[in-house]
């Protein structure tokens, strides 16, 4: 997103960060990102795998290390994951306490 590089790089809001997690599977699934909601569930709802949830955790590590340096999701937090909520409240609190 271009427009991004000229707003300055303040904390993320929790819809910034839904958005970003919608693109990245989206982008990673092959689907569209209105087939994404906050309820849905990575395995039962959008049939993704360990390896669809790693890419997402690297592509979230990569985009969100500017605002937040040493940004990490750990490994042992990925298993308590199910839905995109959880991914968001996960994202959106540790952004917030950084």
């Amino acid at each position: 997103m271009p427009a991004e590089t000229h707003v300055e790089k303040g904390p993320l809001d929790r819809q910034q960060v839904l958005e970003l997690i919608r693109d990245l599977l989206a982008d990673i699934l092959e689907i569209e990102p209105s087939a994404i909601s906050e309820s849905s569930s990575f395995a039962e709802d959008l049939d993704a795998d360990s390896l669809a949830l790693i890419e997402l955790v690297e592509g979230l590590e990569e985009e969100l290390a500017e605002r937040s340096v040493g940004f990490r999701i750990d490994d042992e937090d990925l298993e308590e994951l199910r839905t995109v909520r959880d991914a968001v409240d996960y994202v959106h609190a540790k952004l917030g306490g950084a």
